[in-house]
């Protein structure tokens, strides 16, 4: 295996970006895990990491990354969604609503205001609500 530099970590992580657009997370991990042993703080690392573990259908390891991606940055609008998008998935709708909330009313992009039931929730208390998709990746 060739020795690593801040190069090689920069074609990993491009490489990575590629894997991750073909479907193909498993890999994508593989190499982001070296980059981020190198390279912990590097927050753009960790945030494809956690989609890649996400596509992967590794729910705990997508969530510990987006908590981590989200202590360095809490007005990630992203990293909120996705990370909803991973707690909804694991069945903790009540958690992943906060975070869509969040996500929505950083960035009111209108996946996240229809994830966080702004858009749908009539306030007549019928609980009438949009489970969203959870199996598709949080893009």
């Amino acid at each position: 295996m060739p020795e690593s530099s801040p190069e090689t970590h920069v074609i990993d992580f491009r490489a990575a970006e590629q894997l991750l657009a073909a479907r193909d997370p498993r890999g994508a991990i593989r190499l982001l895990d070296s980059v981020i042993t190198a390279h912990p703080e590097n927050t753009a690392a960790r945030l494809l990491r956690a989609r890649a573990f996400f596509l992967a259908a590794q729910l705990r390891p997508a969530e510990l990354e987006f908590q981590i991606v989200l202590e360095r940055e809490p007005d990630n609008a992203f990293a909120h969604f996705a990370l909803g998008r991973t707690l909804e998935r694991a069945g903790r709708s009540e958690e992943a609503l906060r975070h869509f909330r969040l996500a929505a009313a950083l960035e009111p992009r209108p996946e996240f205001i229809e994830a966080a039931r702004f858009a749908r929730d009539t306030g007549d208390g019928d609980g009438a609500r949009d489970q969203g998709h959870p199996n598709r990746d949080p893009e």
